[in-house]
């Protein structure tokens, strides 16, 4: 399929940008692709454009996000007819855009968390960041500066986006280490978790962080049953580092991508480049594919 490489809405912490950089380093066919954090699932619709794998199971501990991932790619029509619907009233609110944004967050809060608000919450909010308070609520506030996706952009990215993975996925919301008890050989696992420093804590955006020696103990499990994975775990910026090395013991190769300069730091007047590990385990540590400088501008743009 000719074109760019479509994406649902913006999303902080996506590995789009990375893409064609963490795909040269998988295989160019295998049986399934599973991404115990999902986000925006990037890297999975990455892969089927590229048509690298039979199958794919995307899982989120965050539900609403995998309920717009379900419906953008099993019933794309009602999801874009219920976006349209939620994102057109913000034109003729009485009290304004911000305030219909403020208005769909008290809905989504009180119980109302179908597709349509979620992906309207993404793609309003400040930087396309989810964001939750102690308690579970969507704190996030609008962006002012504009109006998020408009029904007919979204409507022809979601349309490509169920073209390549209806009939071929499938989706949960639990647990990261439940997801990766069911990979098989043959299966590639994609983990793209928090970063360490929010890892020992509660995460906003996953509701329950991840603690490390746990984290460790399901990549050893991996490991024991040759399963072929890859983790996008830790980094810097400027001379920030996020975490430590994942140990050494796990026997992985560590390769440093560089994602381009940080769009915070620019805020701050600063130039600083954002440095992110992949992690790859042992069956995966010789593969490096050289795609070309189009396939590489089509999968970043």
């Amino acid at each position: 399929m000719n074109g760019t490489t479509p994406h649902i809405v913006q999303y902080q912490g996506s590995k789009r940008n990375l893409a064609p950089q963490i795909l040269s380093y998988l295989p160019r066919r295998f049986n399934r692709l599973i991404e115990p954090f999902a986000g925006m699932a990037a890297i999975t619709i990455a892969v089927s454009k590229q048509n690298r794998a039979n199958h794919y199971l995307l899982n989120d501990l965050n539900e609403p996000l995998i309920g717009v991932l379900r419906e953008s790619i099993e019933t794309p029509k009602k999801l874009i007819e219920e976006y349209t619907k939620v994102w057109s009233e913000q034109l003729v609110f009485e009290m304004g855009s911000v305030e219909h944004y403020y208005k769909i967050r008290d809905d989504f809060n009180a119980g109302n968390k179908c597709a349509a608000n979620m992906l309207y919450l993404l793609a309003r909010c400040v930087k396309g960041a989810v964001r939750y308070s102690n308690t579970g609520m969507f704190n996030q506030s609008p962006d002012k500066r504009r109006m998020g996706t408009s029904p007919n952009n979204l409507a022809r990215n979601v349309y490509i986006i169920s073209n390549l993975l209806k009939g071929k996925t499938d989706f949960a919301s639990t647990d990261y280490r439940e997801i990766t008890k069911e990979a098989r050989p043959g299966d590639i696992v994609y983990m793209d978790p928090p970063y360490q420093g929010v890892c020992s804590s509660r995460d906003s955006r996953y509701f329950s962080g991840i603690k490390f020696n746990e984290f460790v103990e399901c990549i050893d499990d991996l490991n024991r049953r040759n399963i072929d994975f890859a983790i996008s775990y830790d980094g810097t910026c400027g001379e920030r580092q996020y975490g430590e090395d994942l140990p050494k013991e796990l026997g992985l190769r560590k390769i440093m991508l560089t994602a381009g300069l940080s769009s915070q730091s620019i805020l701050l007047g600063k130039k600083e480049t954002t440095v992110e590990a992949l992690y790859l385990s042992r069956n995966l540590q010789n593969i490096e594919i050289h795609i070309n400088q189009g396939e590489q501008l089509m999968l970043a743009l």
